[in-house]
């Protein structure tokens, strides 16, 4: 395929490298051993992703990433997708695709305490994101709530799930109350 031909690189070239660290968010795919898939951002201030050389790329896993869906995968296939995108300025994306592992805190300097460890990718493509169904968006300085209890204000549960599991929890204790 033509695209492979003009496009792909098994590492990062100086433009790339350049984009990589001005990128405030990456979405991460990985794989379980079945070829389960989970799809998760991570972000930080530009500069958190860290291109090593160009043959590797660096990423954060802060403390408080519960799920540990990402970090589960990569444990049992080491395969994982990059994508960053730029939604305001160049209205372009970057893939890389590697091998990834994780390392210890200590591996790379960071003064950052919430930072508990890094996944480490071996690029093996690196390819451009087209702008043709990019938007455009602009950032702005939001409020977090993260000194409040309200789970629903933090966005622990924004969707409901654990009132609604909650709910059903308990109609299901209510009908075995009444078989008794």
């Amino acid at each position: 395929m033509r695209f492979y031909q003009d496009q792909v690189l098994d590492h990062l070239n100086p433009a790339m490298t350049e984009f990589v660290g001005r990128m405030e968010m990456a979405f991460i795919s990985t794989a379980d051993a079945d070829g389960e898939c989970d799809s998760t951002l991570r972000a930080g201030p530009a500069g958190f992703l860290r291109v090593i050389d160009s043959r590797t790329v660096a990423y954060p896993e802060y403390r408080g990433n519960g799920v540990m869906a990402s970090l589960g995968n990569i444990m049992e296939n080491p395969h994982v997708g990059m994508l960053m995108v730029d939604f305001a300025d160049d209205l372009i994306g970057l893939h890389v695709n590697g091998r990834a592992r994780i390392a210890g805190r200590e591996e790379f300097e960071t003064e950052d305490r919430k930072v508990e460890r890094w996944v480490v990718v071996d690029v093996r493509e690196a390819y451009v994101h087209c702008r043709k169904h990019i938007p455009r968006m602009v950032p702005v300085d939001r409020v977090r709530n993260w000194g409040t209890d309200d789970v629903k204000s933090k966005g622990g549960d924004f969707f409901g799930v654990k009132a609604e599991k909650t709910d059903k929890t308990d109609k299901a204790d209510e009908m075995s109350d009444t078989d008794s």
